[in-house]
């Protein structure tokens, strides 16, 4: 099925050529632009359905026995629309602006028992169906389920075989858009011999009314949002929370700078007068604590080109969220449907790619890096191909299985242009221009040639000690605003408190950088110089958390389930862990880094 056209070649115009074929453009329409004469058509598309529970296992409406024509004319969608599941076709109902329809026969339809066992199953795993007229969607489940009683046990499956359709107007254009079932029968399915064929009568009935609601987004009812959730509740002891933790944190870190520090200085300068007479090998004899390893502590770590390579993507995946949260705020795209956040998440991504290739070439220029040519090329492969290939294990079950979810060849085929005219060009262009501006590396410490031996160290500042109290403490910080994320993205919620989700983004960089800082002392006073690695890794281990927090949710919090489900979501919540260990790693490094250079600097040394 061809969904999209072919994209066009790079140019000075690639830009809002790739803008428009992302759908930013082309998402959902802007309520109010269609406009309708009395007794004009009101097309009705067919989407898609799917189980209630699995939000990501979708399949195309007419996969079904279902009325269907005879020659199925799909709708041509963004790609938002197509990442987001979706495949409209025009369907059988016949919709005229502000006319009513009173239970008319939309078709007849003999079912064989394989049929009739395919809705049953269907109906018994709650699968809905959406419909989208004039872009609004509409949503109800395709069939009936009873179950009641353990002695004597009745099961009974019934199939809606009526739909009332129920559409306000305001002047010339449609505000409101729902179907029901209340006052309709279903058809049973029950009690069907296996030679049996089911004759089945489908009708709909269509009702306009005027109301005085001039735009979509003004109307507030309790029935608008019947069917999937439509927002969530401000939660201000998360909130509370994590305002107590940042205080208390940035509080801490303040007394290590502010006495411990002072303290340490005022030492160390101290025997540095005393003793300046003698020679600097007893004064290293005699001293202790993080100001003997001023010689190694701006040794460059091992596989610096993948830790600079770290540092870019992760600098690239901060901007991506800031970016995506303000775009949210400023209200610049539909957040609520048609996968507008996708389209703009993946231009955003692309545009970025220059942040990865500066900010990875520029340092690894400093901490000097020859073979930059390799570290752009590491650079571009941190995170595309462990997505590309989590994405093709998810996708080839999806088309396995005939999910919409499955992306059409034409989608794939434009998503690695915009990867490789825009991602990939823009990644070299940046990693040159971080190369040519690079400086000589800012090392407030002469570094000696022979490492000094590093004495044993307790297990509380082992690596993994680090790693557990570094990443849980700001997981602890959003971890129960990221329930609602996960419910959101997961589940059939709508997040809209993305004023809240930005404050909670600020106290997760803030609560990275302040337990890196605190880390990173507690490291050095040990004498261990080796903090480039332990800094991004000790923050960084949040994205474990993280993950380790999706198997919670799975498990307990959702109704997910099948093969289907099962492998998008811990697929992509592999990725999203991997996603926040880049990002809160890159925060921890630098945190860490400035720290290092302002003890350091405000040290006294001949």
């Amino acid at each position: 099925m061809t969904v999209l056209g072919h994209p066009r070649s790079w140019s000075c115009h690639c830009l809002p050529v790739l803008i428009l074929l992302l759908g930013i453009g082309h998402g959902p329409r802007v309520e109010g632009v269609t406009h309708y004469k009395p007794g004009d058509p009101v097309i009705l598309y067919v989407n898609k359905v799917g189980p209630y529970h699995n939000p990501q296992e979708t399949y195309h409406y007419y996969q079904l026995p279902v009325c269907c024509p005879e020659k199925i004319r799909h709708k041509s969608l963004s790609l938002g629309e197509v990442l987001d599941g979706d495949r409209m076709a025009e369907s059988l109902y016949e919709i005229r602006f502000r006319e009513n329809v009173e239970k008319r026969i939309l078709c007849h339809m003999q079912l064989s028992s394989a049929q009739v066992e395919q809705l049953r199953q269907a109906i018994e795993e709650l699968y809905y169906f959406e419909f989208v007229v004039d872009d609004l969607p509409i949503r109800g489940f395709v069939g009936y389920m009873e179950e009641s009683g353990f002695l004597p046990h009745s099961h009974k499956i019934g199939l809606w075989t009526h739909l009332d359709f129920h559409l306000e107007f305001h002047g010339d254009r449609i505000i409101f858009a729902n179907v029901s079932v209340r006052d309709v029968k279903p058809h049973s399915l029950d009690g069907l011999r296996s030679d049996e064929l089911l004759g089945l009568t489908h009708t709909y009935s269509v009702r306009w009314s005027e109301t005085s609601v001039e735009h979509r987004s003004d109307r507030r009812r309790a029935d608008d949002g019947g069917f999937f959730p439509r927002t969530l509740e401000i939660h201000w002891l998360s909130i509370i929370n994590s305002m107590v933790l940042v205080f208390l944190l940035v509080g801490f870190v303040a007394v290590i700078l502010m006495r411990v520090l002072r303290n340490d200085l005022a030492r160390y300068n101290l025997d540095e007068e005393t003793s300046s007479g003698g020679s600097s090998d007893d004064f290293d004899q005699g001293d202790n604590g993080w100001k003997i390893i001023h010689t190694d502590v701006f040794r460059f770590p091992p596989c610096r080109g993948l830790l600079c390579a770290v540092l870019g993507v992760g600098a690239q995946f901060l901007a991506l969220g800031t970016g995506i949260i303000v775009m949210a705020l400023l209200g610049m795209f539909n957040v609520h449907r048609h996968g507008a956040i996708n389209s703009a998440a993946i231009l955003l991504y692309a545009l970025t790619c220059c942040i990865s290739g500066y900010v990875s070439s520029h340092f690894y220029r400093q901490i000097g890096g020859e073979r930059w040519v390799w570290n752009i090329i590491l650079t571009t492969s941190l995170f595309s191909v462990p997505f590309f290939l989590t994405w093709s294990v998810v996708n080839s079950v999806h088309w396995a299985n005939g999910s919409t979810q499955a992306l059409p060849v034409t989608t794939i085929l434009l998503l690695l242009t915009v990867w490789l005219l825009v991602g990939f060009p823009l990644t070299v262009i940046g990693g040159i221009f971080g190369k040519n501006n690079a400086s000589p590396f800012d090392a407030p410490c002469r570094t000696k040639n022979i490492a000094r031996e590093i004495p044993p160290q307790p297990w509380y500042k082992s690596t993994v000690i680090h790693m557990t109290v570094g990443g849980f403490l700001p997981f602890s910080a959003i971890s129960v605003e990221l329930y609602y994320i996960f419910a959101t993205v997961w589940g059939r919620e709508q997040y809209t408190l993305y004023g809240i989700l930005f404050f909670v983004f600020a106290i997760l960089l803030s609560v990275g950088a302040c337990i890196s800082i605190a880390l990173t002392y507690f490291q050095l006073s040990g004498e261990d110089y080796r903090w480039w690695w332990r800094s991004v890794l000790s923050v960084g281990s949040t994205g474990l958390f993280i993950f380790l927090y999706s198997v919670f949710y799975y498990a307990r919090r959702s109704n997910m389930s099948g093969a289907v489900q099962t492998v998008e979501f811990f697929g992509y919540s592999l990725l999203t862990g991997y996603v926040f260990f880049l990002m809160l790693g890159t925060i921890s490094f630098f945190s860490s880094l400035k720290f290092i250079r302002y003890i350091y600097v405000n040290l006294k040394m001949d």
